[in-house]
């Protein structure tokens, strides 16, 4: 199981929800799920409404989620993330701190998500 607490001013408290890791349920689905109202728009990768900061809370080295092509392209041209962030993710495995929650799968690690 995946703890994911979704922090953000226009929540009145945090909210910690469960994710079934590895289900391949993206962030923003499990957002849904839980009426967590993390904005978006397209769904699919393609406009970057969905961004969010992603902050692993355990001791283990986070575990890399690949990023799409689409993730890599709108991420960059919004400055969320930079050319060496991208570069680290491809050849270390670290993953970039923003993120987009309709490409991200959440994995078994405990999560904050800021939107």
């Amino acid at each position: 199981m995946a703890n994911v607490t979704f922090s953000s001013p226009e929540l009145k408290k945090d909210i910690t929800v469960y994710a079934t890791a590895g289900d391949c349920h993206t962030l923003l689905a499990v957002a849904k799920a839980n009426k967590i109202p993390v904005e978006f728009e397209c769904e699919n990768g393609e406009c970057g409404s969905c961004a969010v900061e992603v902050i692993v809370l355990t001791n283990k080295q986070p575990m890399g989620m690949h990023l799409t092509e689409k993730e890599k392209t709108v991420l960059k041209l919004a400055g969320k993330i930079t050319k060496a962030q991208i570069e680290e993710a491809e050849l270390k495995d670290i993953p970039p701190p923003w993120r987009l929650a309709c490409q991200y799968i959440v994995r078994d690690e405990e999560i904050v998500v800021k939107f």
